[in-house]
């Protein structure tokens, strides 16, 4: 289906089904289809839909050789490739739950996710790169790994239910058990094993626990199920974004982030090919995108949009492959469309609300919206996800285009969070809604447009501030690049605003950005203290405000 045939799609309700098995099924059934289709392309190789599923198959007889079976938490601490969607893929099949380990997580975090998510087993390989090590990594975060014996009786005192550590590739590592231990244990096992265990998992049980980035306090993990997260790409992929079996989906996302998740699931869903990269290289995505011919690229964050424009090959790069591009560029400086509507001017930008919480996607826009919306809101809700827009001052619903708390319920939700009680109900009411702590509004045809949080929401002498209204104005002058607004203490207003600037180019000082500010906003929403920065603190794809904050806050002296 071309460009100009796509225009004007809409979702018929009474034209769409639902049609949703566990993760492992999704696969199964496109191995069915189009087991010689080209499945999945990294840097390192390619892979078609019979090489993965047979590879799936062999990895889920491997962790059933070793004991781990439906139920047990398994976490995955891979880059971003083809043994990440094996590993994800065989651990459903058994019936097991994959925890998304972040790949840049250092030891106390590790340690962390290992005993709050109840890991039995941990998968990861012995390919140490300038990026991390992950058997270091591991040891760090369990000393007494280092004088284990036996591999198959780790007995860790901080991590009492971790049963097996999961070594893949050709080294060999104290308390792991490496490649040779894998396939013994593989053919202890049958294929008609793991096949009685795959039909007896259910759509509700649990797929996989997905972290949150934490702030000053641990990451949550959201329970997801198999109907959520499988049902939320059916939906994306099938519905709203119309993918075709032809379909090249791209994202250098790492897969342990719902963005890029989604977006490979979507590509499975329909048969399609996922293109990704085991770590975001700006020359490498422009290379991708042409070479792969990719027809949806998927990329959310303003970040790695920034560096793909401002990489040397970014004016002779052919992206005219590109049909539907998820960027959310209403939440962005205006030069990084306008930089994207002039390179791939017949591609259909959407904008995305979403979370791990809604496995992924609440609202995105589609083919049948006015294409410049894309630049402007956030799309619209989900078949079947309901949105409501909520006073904090009232508690009731707000009217056209007023502001309020994102609340939203339906299939994608997640089930609570993990051994966390008081924040499951703390975030979901009786009535089943999800408070997302989100400032949202929807216009008259219910698109939605996104505020900023409420913990960014600065209140500077009883006058409520909105960070991203600051950031905005910053964002507009010629020399800024991003710009991140924080609160920090004061003794007479309680609060004022502080921004951090990544300038673009040349020289523009501090005195000069407070100046611009003040002729644009009100005085009690002009930053107090403007810091240069050129790199962020990054999670895997958002931007640290806290540790902005501890840094401005340790440099001036203040204290909460």
């Amino acid at each position: 289906m071309e460009r100009a045939e796509l225009q004007g799609l809409s979702e018929d309700p009474a034209r769409m089904r639902i049609s949703v098995s566990p993760l492992a099924d999704m696969l199964l059934k496109s191995w069915d289809q189009f087991p010689d289709k080209e499945a999945v392309v990294f840097p390192t190789g390619r892979r078609t839909y019979d090489d993965i599923a047979r590879g799936v198959i062999h990895r889920a007889r491997g962790l059933m050789g070793l004991g781990i079976g439906p139920g047990d938490h398994v976490g995955i601490l891979l880059p971003s490739g083809t043994e990440f969607i094996e590993t994800l893929f065989a651990v459903s099949m058994i019936g097991g739950v994959s925890v998304l380990m972040n790949a840049r997580y250092r030891s106390p975090e590790v340690r962390y996710v290992v005993e709050n998510a109840d890991l039995a087993a941990v998968v990861t390989n012995s390919d140490a790169d300038e990026f991390v090590d992950f058997v270091a990594r591991l040891t760090e975060a369990f000393p007494p790994l280092a004088q284990c014996g036996d591999p198959l009786d780790l007995a860790l005192a901080d991590a009492p239910l971790l049963r097996r550590l999961i070594l893949h590739g050709g080294k060999q590592a104290p308390g792991f058990i490496d490649q040779s231990g894998f396939e013994q244990a593989a053919e202890r096992c049958s294929e008609a094993d793991v096949h009685e265990a795959r039909l007896a998992v259910r759509l509700r049980d649990t797929c996989m626990i997905l972290y949150t980035s934490g702030t000053s306090a641990n990451p949550k993990g959201c329970l997801l199920s198999n109907e959520a997260i499988c049902r939320e790409a059916s939906n994306l992929a099938r519905n709203r974004w119309a993918f075709k079996p032809d379909e090249r989906v791209w994202s250098p996302m790492p897969l342990f982030h719902i963005a890029a998740m989604l977006a490979m699931l979507g590509a499975i869903e329909v048969g399609g090919t996922f293109i990704g990269q085991p770590h975001f290289d700006p020359g490498e995505s422009l290379r991708q995108i042409e070479a792969e011919q990719a027809t949806m690229v998927f990329l959310p964050f303003v970040t790695f949009h920034q560096a793909m424009i401002a990489h040397p090959d970014w004016d002779k790069a052919d992206l005219s492959s590109v049909r539907l591009m998820n960027s959310c560029f209403s939440q962005m400086p205006a030069s990084v469309g306008d930089a994207y509507r002039a390179k791939m001017p017949n591609a259909l930008q959407v904008g995305t609300f979403g979370m791990s919480e809604a496995s992924g996607i609440v609202a995105t826009g589609g083919y049948d919206m006015d294409p410049e919306l894309g630049f402007q809101a956030l799309g619209y809700p989900l078949k079947g996800v309901a949105v409501r827009i909520v006073s904090p001052e009232t508690g009731e619903d707000a009217g056209v285009g007023e502001r309020g708390e994102v609340w939203f319920r339906g299939y994608n939700m997640l089930d609570g969070y993990h051994r966390d009680p008081v924040k499951t109900a703390e975030a979901i009411d009786s009535d089943g809604w999800y408070h997302s702590g989100d400032i949202g509004s929807l216009d008259e045809n219910g698109h939605m447009r996104f505020h900023g949080r409420f913990k960014d929401m600065l209140k500077v002498g009883g006058e409520n501030v909105a960070a991203a209204e600051v950031e905005a104005v910053l964002d507009s002058h010629e020399g800024v690049e991003l710009a991140q607004v924080i609160g920090i203490p004061d003794a007479k207003l309680e609060e004022v605003p502080a921004a951090y600037v990544k300038l673009s180019n040349g020289a523009v000082s501090e005195a000069e950005l407070i100046a611009y500010t003040r002729e644009r906003m009100a005085s009690f929403k002009v930053p107090r203290h403007v810091r240069f920065i050129d790199e962020w603190p990054m999670s895997a794809s958002k931007i640290q405000k806290f540790k902005l904050r501890q840094q401005l806050m340790a440099e001036l002296g203040l204290n909460d």
